[in-house]
């Protein structure tokens, strides 16, 4: 019986798992494909390269919303397009400037809802 094949992936679904952005990945990584072992191996002990992304970014937006404790739609409402870096985002946590903090207020009452929500539900199951 042959061997299976391992399944692989683009590096752009790759990356996404890893969270990170593909085009701050090394050259061999965007050109290839990665393999699911390879994906594993990735996750399981993260090269250098990886580890700094993870650390220093820039981000994805839904990594710069989680650091800012905001939704992804918060940072669109805020015009923050770009994928801002670990220190960027130290730099608006220090600043707290008004939009953060509203979104930050928005996130949290949305937050209370759902639990409120999922009580009310559980209680009537």
């Amino acid at each position: 019986m042959p061997t299976p094949k391992s399944q692989t992936m683009k590096p752009q679904t790759a990356a996404k798992k890893l969270g990170v952005l593909l085009a701050e990945t090394p050259e061999e990584f965007r050109d290839g494909v990665v393999s699911r072992d390879e994906l594993n191996a990735l996750q399981a002990d993260p090269p250098e390269w990886l580890s700094s992304l993870r650390r220093n970014g820039p981000h994805t937006r839904q990594e710069t919303a989680r650091r800012l404790g905001i939704s992804g739609s918060g940072l669109v409402r805020a015009g923050v397009g770009e994928h801002l870096t670990t220190d960027e985002i130290k730099a608006l946590l220090d600043e707290m400037p008004s939009w953060l903090v509203a979104e930050r207020d928005i996130l949290a009452q949305v937050r209370a809802e759902e639990a409120r929500v999922k009580a009310r539900n559980a209680e009537q199951a």
